[in-house]
């Protein structure tokens, strides 16, 4: 056989073998489920009974966390990005809970005391950075006070703020709320108090965050045929 007729033989293998790859490829991507299209159980879970949210003319997205996570400790700086760019339909609540955790009620307590007393927005990456970066120990109602002084918070008023009616009173109703989504750790994502996001196969935040927009995408929709 001459060198062309093996070069021929060659190259029609070299074809078949590239077609019969190429219809593999397409019978898998066939098989599986686009991202883009979303999946019960992999990319987020109905939330029965709906919940009802605080302002019905938005969706709302409400992340349940807690300051002790660390897993919501590095969440946060992508979802703060992620939160200044929402569209004006769409809001962002945040729901620190306990799970029972008695360490972790007084960090309940100082996100909604810092809220209370306008100091959310210049504290909020402090109490992380103490918590996960500097070894700091927030867990009991003495060390949050002294550290909330030392943070140039008056203390009188932010004792009075932190032991208030209204402080404990929500810290009781995220915990009830927690149980009412069915949230069984954090960060946990919800929309329009229909859906929890779940992203299993996801691998980093920035995934579960585009996944959360395309979960905002369906709660649109929906609301859109009402």
């Amino acid at each position: 056989m001459s060198c062309v007729a093996i070069e021929e033989k060659t190259l029609r293998q070299r074809r078949f073998s590239e077609w019969l790859l190429a219809a593999v490829v397409a019978l898998l991507a066939a098989a599986l489920p686009a991202r883009a299209e979303l999946v019960v159980g992999r990319d987020y879970v109905a939330i029965v009974p709906e919940q009802t949210t605080d302002n019905p003319a938005k969706i709302e997205v409400i992340e349940f966390f807690s300051y002790a996570c660390p897993h919501c400790s590095e969440l946060h700086p992508t979802l703060s990005k992620w939160s200044s760019a929402l569209p004006a339909d769409v809001v962002l609540k945040r729901v620190p809970i306990t799970f029972g955790r008695q360490q972790w009620a007084p960090l309940a307590r100082l996100f909604y005391t810092l809220e209370a007393t306008g100091d959310l927005a210049r504290l909020d990456n402090a109490v992380f950075d103490t918590l996960h970066r500097k070894g700091g120990k927030l867990f009991d109602d003495k060390s949050v006070i002294e550290w909330a002084t030392a943070q140039g918070i008056d203390g009188k008023k932010f004792t009075e703020t932190y032991n208030s009616f209204g402080v404990v009173s929500k810290v009781k109703r995220a915990d009830q709320m927690a149980q009412a989504y069915r949230i069984q750790g954090v960060p946990a994502l919800a929309v329009d108090g229909k859906y929890l996001v779940t992203g299993k196969e996801l691998k980093d935040f920035n995934a579960l965050l585009a996944l959360t927009d395309q979960v905002i995408a369906k709660a649109r929709r929906e609301r859109s045929k009402k």
